[in-house]
């Protein structure tokens, strides 16, 4: 398995457009900016519509990855937050969508609840194998994981598919009044949730260990916040609970695994015309804008530089915190921060979906620069159908 990090990529799966790349921190085509721990692109054309995008890097590595994909099936967005290492959110931005793909070409093309819950046990499996194959020389990877957020709109509906806490909020008009309100679409997987705790204590209801409370954090097994993702498979399988897996991850036996799931809670909404955007985050954005507060930075400002707004406003909220100026963020110890967000409407054009791709990641040797968000407005085209697309 090849584990090397991409870079920003764009492709037009269909043949024929160009390819735009970011390299050490400059883009093949122009248009990407950089201002000290951002590197943005205020708004662009993608595949059919348009997209707007900001990257801030606080890990040495980046861990994560980004994806969208769309084509004549609709339009699939993933949100990849790594931890433990990078491995896991590349392995999933490889191979999820196209499991997704795959699958749904099972069903003459129909996306369903379903579909997309045999994606992501996919996917399980196979990082599963790539751990099993690699456990002498590679031993490490039975502890990196990903929480993964993906929102797949089909015809006239979006799913929305969560491991982990990851987070994704829509945006939806109120009547005519001009309001904006902000509505969470996604379930989050956090032991510091009452409702998983309790979860997990009825799923090992003889373990009085599996929820600890650490340091005012509670954590699985005193060691890990989230309760699902993909990887982390030293906590799903005991043959990975043991040497030469790091002792600080070896839990005592015996353990009634698995620990953690790789079942994503799935949400299916029909799309309105008064649905006005949806914002797809990792944590890192939500420890520092409330739902209702990133709505409203998207509502009250141009669509042109949304990403690099909130990912600013998110930052200056988490420099006050620590009594930090703005300008030495740089150097701050936090989880990135990370989202993705694209706007929705109605639109009755006859020019076909071409299939474009668009992903995110990083270079090893980009670890001293920022590292990501992204925002996306997409226009899909088809008749009567919902689409992407910016008011």
């Amino acid at each position: 398995m090849n584990f090397l990090p991409r870079c920003l990529s764009y492709s037009e799966c269909s043949g024929g457009a160009g390819r735009s790349e970011i390299r050490g921190g400059e883009s093949s085509n122009g248009g990407f900016g950089k201002d000290g721990l951002l590197w943005f692109h205020d708004i662009g054309n993608c595949g059919s519509g348009e997209y707007s995008m900001a990257i801030v890097q606080a890990n040495q590595v980046l861990e994560d990855q980004s994806q969208i994909e769309s084509g004549p099936f609709g339009t699939f967005v993933g949100v990849y937050d790594g931890h433990g290492g990078p491995e896991t959110a590349r392995y999933v931005c490889d191979h999820l969508f196209r499991h997704f793909q795959a699958i749904s070409a099972e069903g003459n093309g129909v996306v369903t609840e379903e579909t997309i819950q045999r994606a992501f046990l996919e996917t399980e499996r196979g990082f599963t194998s790539v751990v099993s194959e690699n456990w002498h020389s590679q031993p490490q990877l039975a502890t990196v994981g990903a929480c993964c957020l993906v929102g797949a709109i089909y015809q006239q509906t979006l799913f929305v598919a969560n491991l982990g806490d990851s987070r994704v909020v829509l945006g939806k008009k109120v009547g005519n009044t001009g309001e904006i309100a902000a509505i969470q679409l996604s379930t989050e997987h956090n032991a510091n949730i009452e409702s998983v705790r309790w979860e997990l204590k009825d799923l090992h209801p003889n373990d009085p260990q599996i929820v600890v409370l650490r340091h005012g954090v509670w954590r699985v097994k005193g060691i890990i916040q989230v309760s699902r993702s993909i990887g982390d498979v030293y906590l799903k399988h005991t043959r990975f609970c043991r040497e030469p897996t790091n002792g600080k991850f070896r839990v005592p036996q015996p353990l009634n695994m698995p620990i953690l799931l790789a079942t994503p809670t799935i949400l299916k909404h029909p799309l309105h015309p008064n649905d006005s955007f949806l914002i797809f985050a990792s944590d890192g954005l939500w420890e520092h804008l409330s739902n209702e507060k990133a709505v409203e930075i998207v509502k009250s400002h141009p669509r042109k530089g949304s990403a690099k707004r909130l990912v600013k406003a998110a930052l200056h909220v988490a420099a006050k915190k620590r009594e930090m100026r703005y300008s030495d963020l740089r150097n701050i110890d936090k989880k990135r921060i990370w989202f993705q967000f694209f706007k929705i409407a109605m639109e009755a054009r006859h020019t076909p979906l071409v299939s474009r791709t668009w992903r995110w990641g990083s270079f090893s040797h980009l670890a001293s620069f920022p590292a990501k968000s992204t925002i996306w407005r997409l226009t899909g085209r088809g008749r009567s159908r919902k689409c992407l697309e910016f008011n």
